[in-house]
């Protein structure tokens, strides 16, 4: 095998497939699992992102790896009780509960679902009930050959979820997705992938939040795909605010149809390290998509945001928010890019990416990025980093307010953009919570 970063990672990879392999029965010559082989040979070939690698320079994920994690050490089982597990849930949500212990789906803690135009199974089970779904569905989004972690993730793809709006189904209630992890006994490491396809006309809410439980290190490697049809409206949300030693990769591919409405939050909010990446495709014309986020960081966390939107057609709408808020040696990158085809005239495209720096110690790399091809556009990017507005802070201070409280109000008010399209009212005061915690500190 030719060497390049993480070479030993993937030899021991592939004896874990062997393994995982054997285990599948019948299942191995599916159409799925020759995808998994595909993607194996994939990451054979091309091994994991190293320092030089132009799109990881920042975030060097295959050391942290080969450092702290063995991704061939079996799974161990989920020790915590039902106490942890209710603690994680967003207080006060009504919503469908999804929930996954160690990566694995939970009927115990999981709502038992009956919702018109609403079907959610598990990947585990839907691979042996309703094997053509998932081939219709998996690997349609997002490609492992342009990423090494879609291509770990899409080779050990077993456990997750297949959700399916029908169309025209308007489905009332957030369905709220918890990835809940126990390292209190040894590390923990697991893939994730779930599918979504919202039918035409259907309106849907989804939510994924992680949390782990213990001193140990925890890696969670989910790749999400969005197929969203014509007409269709879905928000998602996605919330990190796991322990100092968890490192979180993610993926999520959305594919828009025509007069489609597609929004994504993301919020980063503790790790150790964290690398999101969010990639758009409008398809057709007349389509909008929201994409807003926020990290909030202290200590040593790092967090990676990188978007892309790839606009394709005339005639479409994308606004992009994403803020940060850095303290102690915490670090934030952003990378945005907006792509502009040919044929996408009228397109409106705007991106902003500000941050604060608290401390000296704390840095950001930003990196807005915009290609157009076409020439009818009103295209819009940019970013800021400063510290915070020494004026206002002097200004609430002579007004009887202490300098911490002066400082969070201020900071409150930086981060409201961001939260202030929140329309569910049991999510926003979560995340409010955490911030004005937080801030106040």
């Amino acid at each position: 095998m030719e060497k390049f970063a993480g070479t030993s990672i993937v030899e021991s990879l592939e004896t874990r497939f062997k393994d995982f392999e054997s285990g599948l029965n019948g299942q191995s010559k599916s159409p799925v699992h020759e995808i998994r082989r595909n993607a194996l040979d994939t990451l054979v070939k091309k091994g994991l992102p190293g320092p030089k690698h132009e799109e990881y320079k920042f975030t060097n994920l295959t050391r942290a790896i080969e450092k702290n994690f063995d991704l061939t050490a079996p799974l161990s089982p989920f020790s915590l009780g039902s106490e942890v597990v209710k603690s994680a849930l967003i207080k006060g949500l009504d919503a469908h509960n999804i929930v996954f212990l160690n990566g694995r789906f939970s009927p115990e803690y999981s709502d038992e679902i009956d919702v018109e135009g609403l079907e959610i199974n598990s990947l585990e089970a839907a691979l042996k009930e309703d094997p053509e779904k998932v081939e219709s569905l998996f690997n349609s989004e997002a490609d492992f050959k342009e990423d090494a972690f879609v291509a770990l993730n899409t080779a050990f793809a077993q456990h997750g979820l297949v959700i399916e709006i029908a169309a025209r189904a308007i489905i009332e209630k957030p369905i709220a997705l918890y990835f809940i992890g126990d390292s209190s006994k040894d590390k923990l490491v697991y893939n994730v992938r779930n599918l979504v396809r919202a039918g035409k006309f259907a309106e849907a809410t989804i939510i994924e939040k992680f949390d782990c439980f213990g001193d140990d290190q925890s890696l969670t490697n989910v790749v999400n795909e969005f197929s969203v049809a014509e007409n269709a409206h879905l928000k998602y949300f996605k919330i990190e605010n796991d322990s100092d030693n968890a490192y979180h990769i993610s993926n999520t591919h959305v594919s828009q149809q025509s007069v489609s409405n597609f929004s994504a939050n993301t919020f980063a909010l503790n790790g150790a390290m964290v690398r999101n990446n969010l990639n758009i495709k409008l398809e057709n014309e007349g389509i909008e998509t929201y994409m807003n986020g926020l990290y909030l960081l202290d200590g040593k966390t790092h967090v990676d945001n990188h978007t892309v939107v790839d606009h394709k057609m005339p005639n479409c709408y994308s606004n992009e928010l994403y803020k940060g808020i850095m303290d102690d040696s915490s670090r934030g990158v952003f990378n945005g890019k907006i792509f502009v085809r040919q044929d996408a005239q009228q397109t409106n495209a705007f991106q902003s990416n500000k941050n604060i720096l608290l401390s000296d110690k704390a840095t950001v790399n930003t990196k807005p990025q915009l290609e157009i091809w076409a020439d009818d556009v009103k295209c819009s990017h940019g970013c800021t980093t400063g510290q915070l507005d020494e004026d206002a802070l002097f200004y609430l201070q002579t007004r009887g307010i202490q300098k911490e409280k002066a400082r969070a109000i201020l900071l409150t008010a930086f981060a409201s953009d961001v939260l202030e399209n929140i329309a569910n009212e049991a999510i926003k005061t979560y995340l409010e919570e955490i911030i004005t915690e937080r801030l106040e500190k």
